[in-house]
């Protein structure tokens, strides 16, 4: 395959890539999981959380189907594999389900552009492809043995690499949690704007379902994490304490550079306390330099 010259790329190492395997692996995964796997796209994952008993969230990952019976792997991008092992782990009681944790011999690529999907069926190197969530402009996964890197990085010629920085904003930007920086044991997964894309309220039973069940009933949250931005200031360390005036009202989670000199970020605010369109500071009582951009990108 030529590799376009139009497309962008990052490598990438998974920070979880495990194996699950066994007659009981699908039912098990289906009672653990937020989101529906009865019927996970061919070639493809399904993306969903893995919560605790209160609801909150403890990894993400995508799902997919194995070439064998009974196998499925497990992928994300930033929840350790440790954690979600631990977290699985747990729960397997009499089942007949194996989880092996294969991060180390597996590596990725993201690959920006309309139809890299179907331009990669065939050229995949006996690795797996799945649509991603890194930003606004669609992108596929590209999870693959370590063995074949040479051979990938042959195939990504013509393409342009992009950085670490560079895909911190398209996610920041399209308003993407990070889990756990973003998301984790204190949040629900609501309080993400993750609802939608990763909660099923028709699937049955899975931990935290309870939890989902009752704020998807009784409404509203109390937080949100929303898109900010802010110039003539470095990024401070995160999570960093946002104030309206002398009130401390949520935390900086994430941020990186912009395109324009200053940079964007994801905070996680009180609703009750912060306005639309209210200006917040690093400070008590400074200056108000961090304003709240428009939701107008989840």
């Amino acid at each position: 395959m030529k590799f376009p010259t139009h497309a962008v790329f990052f490598g990438w190492q998974p920070a979880a890539w495990l194996r699950v395997r066994g007659s009981d692996a699908a039912n098990f995964l289906q009672g653990q999981f937020t989101n529906d796997l009865r019927s996970i796209p061919q070639g493809d994952g399904v993306y969903g959380l893995w919560l605790n008993v209160k609801g909150k969230v403890v990894a993400d990952s995508f799902v997919l189907r194995g070439g064998a019976a009974g196998e499925y792997w497990v992928a994300s991008y930033f929840s350790p594999a440790a954690v979600i092992c631990e977290r699985l782990e747990s729960f397997v009681i009499a089942d007949d389900v194996v989880i092996e944790d294969m991060t180390t011999e597996w590596a990725a690529v993201t690959i920006f552009g309309e139809g890299m999907k179907e331009a990669l069926a065939g050229e995949t190197q006996g690795g797996f492809l799945f649509c991603g969530r890194r930003g606004r402009e669609e992108s596929v996964e590209w999870v693959f043995p370590t063995s074949q890197q040479a051979a990938v990085r042959a195939q990504l010629v013509g393409g342009r690499a992009c950085s670490t920085e560079e895909m911190a904003r398209r996610r920041i930007a399209a308003g993407i949690p990070a889990v756990p920086a973003d998301l984790g044991l204190g949040d629900l997964p609501n309080e993400g704007g993750l609802e939608a894309d990763t909660i099923s309220y028709t699937k049955g039973c899975y931990l935290g379902q309870e939890v989902m069940a009752r704020l998807k009933s009784m409404g509203q949250v109390r937080r949100r994490l929303m898109r900010v931005a802010f110039a003539g200031e470095e990024i401070p360390a995160r999570p960093a304490p946002l104030f309206l005036g002398a009130r401390q009202v949520g935390e900086l989670r994430s941020a990186a550079p912009d395109d324009a000199g200053g940079c964007i970020g994801l905070a996680m605010l009180s609703l009750l306390q912060v306005a639309p369109g209210a200006a917040l500071a690093f400070a008590p009582d400074a200056p108000a330099t961090i304003n709240l951009l428009e939701p107008d990108s989840r």
